[in-house]
This record gives structure tokens, C-alpha cells and sequence, in this order.
């Protein structure tokens, strides 16, 4: 399997969305080994709580398909998805889901909870977790850090 390479180009957007002032989470929906959907943080600039990295990379790649059921997708995510993003995924029948680092805060996807994987849901996920993870979570501690320092980001 690709990812690596996948989760590189999600890094590559959460990289975008820092430079952006976003929050830098990033996402791509891969089919048949092509991304079909990109996505990163965009709340601030769109004014939108909706505007989830995973959420834009489901609706890019939704149009790309012509239909909201994505079977035999990939999302590849730097972050482990909140609630709202993982019950889109089981809505949007994505295959599976390959994040780098957990959020034990608000991850829906094995940390605090697992709707991916809920056995109550008409939907399941395979979930792969940990790839890149020591470079996305640099990522994001260097993010926080020049926020805490005041700088520019």
C-alpha cells in the first residue's frame, strides 16, 4: 500500500492550512489510486464549523464521483477525525481510514470514541493509525508553538 505517499499529500494540505492561519489538519479521498478529494482546515477563512479538512475532501471527491457514496475510497487524514467528520465518512461509505497522529480529545475513530467502527451504525471502516505521525505531530507542534509566541504563522 501507498500510505506514505497518500499521507504526505494530507500533510501537504495541513502544511497549506498553517500558512493559511488554519489549524493545520489536511485530508485526500483516494480511489483506484488516484486523490479524488483534497481538503484542510478552513473554518477561519470560511466562517463555517463545518469546514472540517475531511469534510471538504468528502465533498471534492463526492463531485468528482457524481454521488455521495464513495465505496472502495481511502480518507487519509493527519489528525484522527472528530465526531462530525467519522459519522460523514460511515454516511459517505468511505472503505477506510489511515490518520497519523490520535486526538484524545476529540477523536471519533479510537480515542474517545469509534464511530468508524460502531457495530450499531449500517457502515464500518478499516482504520490504519500512526503513519507520519512523528512529522504530522511536529507539524502541529511547531503550529501551536508560534501561535503561543505571538508570531506570525
Amino acid at each position: 500500500m501507498d500510505d506514505a505517499r497518500w499521507m504526505q499529500e494530507a500533510l501537504a494540505e495541513a502544511r497549506a492550512a498553517a500558512q493559511e492561519g488554519e489549524i493545520p489538519v489536511g485530508a485526500v479521498v483516494v480511489w483506484q489510486g488516484q486523490i479524488i478529494g483534497r481538503g484542510r482546515n478552513r473554518k477561519e477563512t470560511l466562517k463555517d464549523p463545518t469546514a472540517h479538512a475531511e469534510i471538504l475532501a468528502l465533498r471534492e471527491a463526492a463531485a468528482f464521483r457524481g454521488g455521495w457514496r464513495l465505496l472502495g475510497c481511502t480518507l487519509y487524514c493527519t489528525l484522527e477525525p472528530c465526531c462530525m467528520c467519522a459519522g460523514a465518512m460511515v454516511n459517505a461509505r468511505i472503505e477506510r481510514l489511515v490518520f497519523a497522529v490520535r486526538d484524545e480529545k476529540t477523536g471519533a475513530a479510537g480515542s474517545v470514541y469509534d464511530l468508524v467502527r460502531s457495530p450499531w451504525l449500517n457502515h464500518t471502516l478499516r482504520v490504519t493509525s500512526g503513519v507520519l505521525a512523528d512529522e504530522v505531530r511536529e507539524t502541529m507542534q511547531a503550529f501551536f508553538r508560534t501561535l503561543r509566541e505571538g508570531k506570525d504563522v
